[in-house]
């Protein structure tokens, strides 16, 4: 998508202010609010592109590396998600919201192809930005002078570059969560999934990708288990904390070391993640003296 996008022409006195604006407000009340809408679409967005990608199975790390037909599947999954989290039916387009037809297109560019039977008609239009970890939410009625006059081979037609001043923004240029695998060094990412078993896999996703928050749900890739939690356990001395800490390494949990994560100086880690760091120091080995975390020695 554009870095940078042109200011909206939709405000009271545009000819589709009325229309957009009240869709725009039922989508954010069926969303549960701005806040809700802000988290639960990137955080969509990033569970329908990673299930297609599937690192753990495929040992693909970005979206770029997807077949055509995957990449197009990702658009189908997008609209039946969007749905099922705004709790709308189908109609005779995607959708219809406050009795209008409305069309769910979604993008991995810069554009949408909007097709034949979408016009004049209301688009909910999605973006997502793999590169920029960037999403994009907004509404456009598919008015002919806001589209291209080319047209590819299905005769869909793009928006224009006035059209983008039709789009009243619902998320513009919003973070969501990037891509983990995709600044992940290649060569860490096999050794990662070459390991045989849960507990082995763990130990070199902590051991290889140190300083860097690791979410749960790349946790849950890795361990390929159902409790996958009890993989990041001490475990008499056959756990991955205890595979770690025998090379000096703790793991530490964004919730319940949060003071010790800040004190060693690591980079922020959310309360649902998890930071490893190899313990080089005695001042660092001092501080986990008193924490939950205990090595098998101290640092010399």
């Amino acid at each position: 998508m554009k870095q940078k996008l042109p200011d909206s022409l939709v405000r009271p006195g545009h000819p589709d202010f009325a229309l957009l604006s009240s869709l725009a407000e039922e989508i954010t009340s069926r969303a549960g609010g701005s806040m809700a809408l802000e988290h639960d679409v990137p955080q969509m967005l990033r569970q329908c592109i990673d299930d297609v990608i599937m690192t753990p199975k495929t040992g693909r790390r970005a979206y770029e590396e997807l077949e055509k037909t995957e990449k197009t599947y990702i658009g189908t999954r997008v609209e039946i998600e969007l749905r099922a989290l705004l709790r709308l039916p189908k109609g005779r387009l995607d959708t219809v919201i406050l009795g209008q037809d409305v069309d769910i297109k979604h993008t991995m560019g810069g554009n949408w192809m909007i097709p034949t039977e979408a016009l004049n008609c209301a688009c909910l239009l999605v973006a997502a930005d793999e590169a920029r970890a960037r999403c994009y939410l907004g509404l456009i009625v598919a008015r002919p002078e806001h589209l291209t006059a080319g047209q590819n081979k299905d005769a869909k037609r793009s928006i224009s570059a006035d059209g983008f001043r039709h789009i009243l923004w619902l998320l513009k240029d919003q973070p969501y969560p990037a891509n983990f695998w995709r600044g992940a060094d290649e060569t860490a990412v096999a050794q990662i999934f070459a390991g045989e078993t849960g507990n082995e896999r763990m130990a070199r996703l902590f051991r290889l990708i140190q300083r860097r928050a690791i979410p749960r749900d790349v946790v849950e890739a890795v361990a390929q288990q159902k409790d996958f939690m009890r993989r990041i356990r001490a475990d008499g001395g056959h756990g991955t904390r205890d595979m770690l800490a025998r090379e000096r390494i703790v793991l530490l949990e964004g919730q319940k070391d949060a003071q010790l994560i800040k004190a060693l100086e690591l980079p922020p880690c959310p309360a649902s993640a998890f930071i490893s760091c190899r313990i080089d120091d005695a001042a660092q080995a001092r501080l986990l003296e008193h924490s939950r975390h205990k090595l098998p020695y101290r640092p010399g």
